[in-house]
């Protein structure tokens, strides 16, 4: 996915959250911004915005000194996610396959990115299980997964992995032939899971988990690991979540690769032909 005009005022906001998260000094502040704004002059009508966004908000960790700005919001997210997700199952008499990939893709709400206050989401949570999906692939998904020996899983934002992890692990009992890798980030780059949140997550009780290599949100192919880039493309399915899995693989027309999200914005909204706010589970083409 390329650019829509709104992209760059949302990369601008984004930098402004990260210095006044990143430092409370205001010189520091003031020189992130300017940062920002320098490195962001580099757009250009084929910029892929989660690589655009990443490069510049990279650029502004390192002059206001602070590598992961975010680490307290991600560890709010953790905890409060990992309660909610602990009392739906300690209520529900039995989530099925297609609750739970629901509840992956309600996840996705949990994202300071678009503004998201980690405090909503019980209350969203309860709300949204109500919604249909506004497309709806997952027969298909789980048609194919009964078939498949491998899924390479694509994690999206921290918090959400805590819903990830409750799909992933029915994923497993329903499929237990199914050999399952689940991908995080080499490094902290906004709110996005790592690999050493994944491990924390304990997702090694019923998965691989695997970096992508790069810090740079989403998979853009031509910067992960060679060992991410052969396990991507041995992989018989793909589960995408969130929008900037979206914006990286969107182009490349894989039926293999089923993007679960919600349509937060609205270049991703017009890109998936769906109203804004519209949940998801899509098959590439």
């Amino acid at each position: 996915m390329k650019i829509h005009y709104e992209c760059f005022a949302c990369a601008a906001n984004q930098c402004q959250k990260i210095v006044e998260m990143g430092t409370d000094d205001l010189e520091i502040r003031k020189r992130g911004v300017i940062e920002a704004a320098r490195l962001m002059a580099g757009i250009s009508e084929d910029s892929i915005p989660a690589v655009f966004g990443s490069e510049v908000f990279l650029g502004v960790y390192k002059v206001i000194g602070n590598d992961d700005p975010f680490r307290n919001y991600k560890e709010l997210s953790n905890r409060l996610a990992e309660k909610v997700v602990s009392d739906i199952e300690r209520r529900a008499e039995k989530i099925d396959l297609k609750t739970a990939l629901k509840l992956a893709i309600i996840g996705n709400v949990i994202d300071f990115a678009v503004g998201y206050s980690p405090e909503r989401i019980e209350e969203d949570v309860k709300a949204m299980l109500g919604e249909e999906l506004y497309v709806d692939h997952s027969d298909e998904l789980f048609e194919r997964l009964g078939k498949a020996k491998t899924l390479l899983y694509l994690t999206d934002n921290c918090g959400e992995i805590y819903f990830d992890r409750l799909f992933v692990r029915k994923l497993k009992e329903a499929f237990p032939h199914l050999e399952i890798y689940v991908a995080g980030k080499e490094g902290p780059i906004i709110n996005d899971a790592t690999v050493e949140d994944l491990e924390r997550a304990g997702f090694g009780e019923f998965a691989k988990i695997i970096s992508t290599g790069t810090r740079i949100v989403g998979v853009p192919l031509d910067r992960v690991s060679e060992e991410f880039r052969e396990t991507f493309e041995r992989a018989d399915l793909i589960i995408a979540k969130g929008q900037g899995n979206f914006e990286t693989l969107s182009e490349i027309k894989d039926d293999r690769v089923f993007y679960l999200l919600k349509a937060k914005c609205r270049p991703i909204a017009r890109e998936l032909k769906v109203p804004q706010g519209s949940m998801v589970c899509l098959r590439g083409n």
